[in-house]
């Protein structure tokens, strides 16, 4: 006679299935309308096939659409197995390699056959066709359990060189999983090698909530030395009206697409002479002093004091601080010597000392920290540095002023005692809600915690995760407002921290902000303060940011506003335009007392129709367009058109002026 399980539902009760019994079968005795929904199952907390016995006594959720979360990733993970499934059955001998789900999709890495050039965008109409077709024909996804020769074995026969090479390196007698779509039959079905899970068969995807959106190159395992691929880019969703809403948020999100706002406002530009780095216009520039002035006030309020420390450091400071061995193949290197030169150039002789240009502020700031003895009494010192950094970051992972190799960070390090972390991080988790309400910003506060390669005791992690969260909690932020999450594994490898993700005006959002608790670095650097003891202590570093750096904030914020900045971060608050020559006199006279008032303002007197203006100076996303003619000149008003709005009014000078400044005025200044 079969054992019995207990299986525990979500709402208490308890059902008694046999052994070898599913998820699938308990949904099908609840009724036919869960079988027909259900995707997957959660089984003690782990997502599972619905087809997966259960192994004894367990607790069941089932999963449905109305999951998103997991459903969204359950779909995705399918879609990447039918494109590669499509892409096989339309080019007999492509060789396949991986394809995960993503944010918002899915791709998958191939190499298309010799017979062939590498795919293109061409190619993917016949690809979602085929993948269509997959779809419909709602085959069943079966998982099986394999040793590693088997793994090994079916690859070589079928000409996967790659996946026969990833398969050699999985653990020796470990039962390794695939998944066949279709009929498992080595001749007729089509498998990959998957941990699962997936859904119970293609025809649970809907075929009109996908699309493929882009091919690019890729090589294997990330190694350039290795052979290239194609990536295939897709998205996918659970059905056509989230599909539509993506692709609208895409179309928008081009419009705002900041190098293009960037080019036509004047305010920036990359170019090759100097990859990763930003040349910024006088314009673009304004908007960089006017967030340097606004946070050097809000620093300042908050007792911090600046300072400034050198690009290039020797690198045994970088070792000692464990930078080197952590992140070296992302600094800049330099040898601290000056190298020969022989007619066939600069060489380098002998052996060199090694410097480097600095990724991160910290080490200088605890240079800086340990000049001169430290009482408990100067505690705590906050160490502030619009610090500019420079990291080697790969060319193809370059993205206008979202990623670059130069930057500055609104950076500074808090230098404390134990007692006064949780009071120092709720400081700064208030401080950092002002700043991005002022903005205009909502966001969601997540705690990263200990990563898996890692420096210090448990006992330093556990206390550092706690004195987070407890700071959190008194700042009134640890709620579902806030978006309040943990995230394990995602900690830097020297301390736990706290992330600020902001959302953006279409729904994006973007990791900003952030403070660490930690107890590594001041310890490896020797940085210490003389304790009411009389004895020698170590000091707490916060590590903490706001911005995070300033061309990345800049970039969102252009992509927020769609250019349209507020009026006191506009490189240009308003233009005086004319609509005769015979009011230039007046616009000269009303562009120099707006410039009297502290407005930034320009003036056009071209010889172009008064419409030409407003559009030119709407394309530059200026705020306000003060027109003039001759009545204007007379009774010494001007009439304002506004930046979005259809409607002009005409007012005195002194109305325009005072309305001007208070909009200029910055928002911690009103």
């Amino acid at each position: 006679m079969s054992e019995m399980f207990k299986i525990s539902l979500p709402d208490g009760s308890v059902r008694e299935m046999p052994e070898g019994s599913t998820p699938a079968d308990v949904a099908a005795a609840i009724g036919p309308g869960l079988a027909k929904a259900a995707l997957a199952a959660k089984v003690d907390g782990e997502l599972v096939d619905l087809t997966r016995p259960f192994a004894g006594d367990a607790e069941l959720a089932l999963v449905t659409g109305r999951d998103e979360a997991d459903a969204l990733e359950l779909a995705r993970h399918d879609y990447a197995h039918v494109l590669a499934e499509a892409v096989q059955a339309l080019w007999p001998g492509t060789q396949i390699t991986f394809g995960p789900a993503t944010d918002d999709g899915f791709y998958y890495d191939v190499m298309a056959p010799a017979s062939r050039d590498p795919f293109s965008m061409d190619d993917l109409p016949a690809i979602e066709e085929k993948m269509r077709e997959i779809i419909k024909a709602d085959k069943p996804l079966v998982r099986e359990v394999w040793s590693r020769q088997q793994l090994i074995d079916r690859w070589q026969a079928q000409g996967e060189t790659f996946k026969a090479e990833w398969a050699a390196e999985l653990p020796e007698g470990e039962d390794l999983t695939v998944y066949w779509s279709g009929d498992p039959d080595h001749e007729k079905g089509w498998l990959d090698m998957c941990r699962g899970p997936h859904l119970p068969s293609t025809g649970k995807l809907d075929p009109a909530a996908f699309k493929l959106m882009r091919v690019a190159g890729a090589y294997w395992r990330g190694d350039q030395k290795n052979a290239q691929l194609t990536r295939i880019y897709g998205t996918g969703w659970l059905n056509k009206k989230q599909l539509n809403e993506h692709l609208t948020r895409l179309e928008e999100a081009a419009k705002r697409d900041h190098r293009k706002l960037g080019a036509e406002m004047d305010l920036f530009h990359l170019q090759a002479e100097a990859h990763g780095s930003v040349f910024w216009h006088p314009k673009g520039y304004v908007i960089w002093r006017e967030l340097e002035a606004y946070m050097r006030r809000a620093i300042d309020g908050a007792g911090y004091r600046e300072v400034k420390t050198p690009q290039v450091m020797d690198a045994r400071q970088w070792e000692q601080s464990g930078h080197w061995g952590k992140y070296r193949e992302n600094m800049f290197v330099i040898p601290d010597e000056v190298p020969n030169v022989e007619d066939e150039g600069p060489i380098i002789s002998g052996e060199a000392d090694w410097m480097a240009l600095k990724p991160m502020n910290c080490p200088a700031h605890v240079l800086i920290f340990r000049q001169g003895i430290k009482s408990y009494r100067d505690l705590p010192l906050r160490i502030y540095e619009n610090g500019c950094c420079h990291r080697n970051e790969p060319h193809g992972a370059l993205h206008g002023l979202m990623r670059v190799r130069q930057f500055t960070q609104d950076d500074a390090h808090i230098f404390c005692r134990e007692d006064q972390i949780v009071d120092e991080v709720q400081a700064f988790c208030e401080l950092a809600d002002r700043v991005y309400k002022h903005f205009g910003f909502t966001y969601a506060i997540k705690l990263a915690l200990r990563p898996e390669n890692r420096f210090g005791t448990e006992e330093q992690w556990d206390q550092a995760e706690q004195e987070l969260r407890d700071a959190v909690h008194r700042a009134g932020l640890a709620t579902e407002a806030y978006g309040w999450e943990e995230l394990p594994g995602e900690g830097a490898f020297y301390a736990p921290k706290l992330e600020w993700h902001l959302t953006d005006a279409i729904g994006r959002t973007w990791q900003v902000g952030t403070i660490q608790s930690d107890r590594v670095l001041p310890d490896r650097l020797d940085a210490s303060y003389v304790g009411e003891d009389g004895e020698r202590h170590r000091p707490v570093m916060l590590h903490r940011a706001i911005f995070g750096s300033y061309e990345r904030f800049i970039g969102i914020l252009i992509e927020h506003f769609a250019g349209k900045l507020p009026v006191w971060l506009a490189p240009v608050q308003a233009v005086v335009a004319t609509i005769v020559s015979d009011a230039d006199d007046y616009a000269d006279d009303v562009l120099a007392k707006l410039k009297a008032a502290g407005i930034r303002a320009e003036s056009d007197l071209r010889n172009e129709k008064i419409n030409y203006k407003v559009r030119d100076h709407s394309l530059k996303k200026v705020p306000h367009l003060l027109v003039v003619g001759k009545r204007e000149a007379e009774e010494g008003t001007v009439a304002i058109r506004t930046l979005g709005e259809q409607q002009q009014k005409v007012v005195s000078l002194d109305e325009a002026i005072a309305m001007l400044k208070g909009e200029t005025t910055p928002p911690d200044l009103r």
